[in-house]
């Protein structure tokens, strides 16, 4: 393989793609390589831009029951020196193609060892080629502290993924992770880690991964883990992947999890770390799970909101409870009321109100606006 078809093989394995690279010429492998290359990430003060997402290998020693890098599994695995990484991503960022990296690995010989290869490929990015933009950096299970005290000054994002949603779910995906000891502490740590570092460091945010599905765990399990890290480790975001059975795997024949849960489970994701819900606000059913084809929030206030609220008199608290109203939203209600009171409905939808969804749960000075019945919502 030359240093193109590896890399494309590789940007392939980073988004699950599990077939191999076609029989092309190297132009064509080249174009290829560049389109397979690119996802888009939000930046906090960028906005949106292109991002190199890729692995340092796709051999790995676990035995993750879902993953395509499964240990044992008949997959051509291929592998990247730090050099030629690092040389590879130059040059798309120099050619504008990309303005950052995402990069992740296959375990092979421990963690430390997988961690250390991807800490050289963005040392050497950072020192030898002077690159300053956006990497998001993979933390490895087993990770020792050196590392990721290394990898919190090089990197802007931290990935700590848990895969199961708490210690008794994960060996039911992944065998050989620990969840106490290998994957929960590092985020603890790289939270506490955060204030002591020199004030010409800007901490990087921490985002964990939750696969949906095939470990049997509630709604309620994934969430109450999330909320937890959200107040006590500073995470930045969950990420929920719903599952999807790859051939050759352990979990080959599992069912795939239905994406409306996933969709589900951002919503409420959302309530807790935007609206001021509580996890007990959220409208968990017997099992523990939310239900698919209705919005939490909707939920929600069909179940709590028996009175519509004043909208002119209502709380920013308040109005975020409202089915349409969202967090700018009730900002641009509160400051539009010291001008004057809001009669109609085109005034809210001028404001970004979702009228048809809030309006069941509103008053307007008094009168509760006419809306139309929704047989289903999204």
């Amino acid at each position: 393989m030359d240093i193109y078809q590896k890399v494309e093989s590789l940007e392939k394995a980073a988004v699950l793609d599990c077939e191999g690279p076609p029989r092309l010429t190297r132009e064509e492998r080249k174009a290829q390589f560049i389109e397979h290359s690119r996802v888009t990430v939000t930046h906090p003060q960028r906005g949106k831009i292109p991002v190199m997402r890729t692995m340092q290998t796709s051999a790995c020693e676990k035995n993750c029951h879902y993953c395509p890098f499964q240990a044992g599994r008949n997959y051509q695995r291929v592998t990247l020196k730090p050099e030629e990484l690092a040389s590879a991503f130059v040059q798309m960022q120099q050619k504008k193609l990309v303005d950052g990296l995402f990069l992740s690995s296959g375990i092979i010989g421990g963690g430390v060892k997988a961690m250390d290869k991807m800490l050289d490929t963005v040392d050497i990015i950072r020192r030898q080629y002077q690159y300053h933009g956006y990497i998001h950096l993979k933390i490895m299970p087993g990770a020792e502290t050196a590392q990721i005290e290394q990898a919190m000054r090089l990197a802007d994002r931290l990935s700590i993924n848990l895969e199961g949603a708490n210690e008794q779910r994960l060996p039911l995906l992944a065998p050989k992770k620990d969840f106490s000891q290998e994957l929960l502490p590092p985020m603890y740590w790289v939270h506490h880690r955060r204030s002591s570092l020199e004030p010409w460091v800007r901490p990087p945010s921490v985002t964990t991964q939750f696969v949906v599905g095939p470990a049997n765990e509630t709604d309620q399990e994934l969430l109450t883990t999330a909320n937890q890290l959200y107040r006590e480790a500073g995470l930045g975001r969950a990420y929920y992947s719903a599952f999807s059975p790859i051939q050759g795997t352990t979990f080959e024949d599992k069912s795939k999890t239905d994406p409306q849960r996933q969709h589900r489970l951002y919503q409420a994701d959302w309530l807790l770390r935007f609206y001021n819900f509580t996890l007990d606000d959220l409208p968990f059913d017997a099992q523990g799970n939310l239900t698919l084809n209705r919005d939490p929030k909707l939920v929600w206030a069909e179940t709590h909101l028996h009175q519509p609220l004043e909208i002119n008199r209502a709380t920013r608290p308040e109005l975020l409870r409202i089915p349409g109203v969202g967090p700018k939203t009730a900002d641009a209600i509160i400051a539009a009321r010291r001008i004057g009171p809001l009669r109609d409905t085109q005034q809210l939808k001028k404001l970004g109100v979702q009228v048809d969804r809030a309006a069941p749960f509103i008053l307007m000075s008094g009168h509760q606006p006419t809306y139309q019945l929704r047989l289903l919502d999204t």
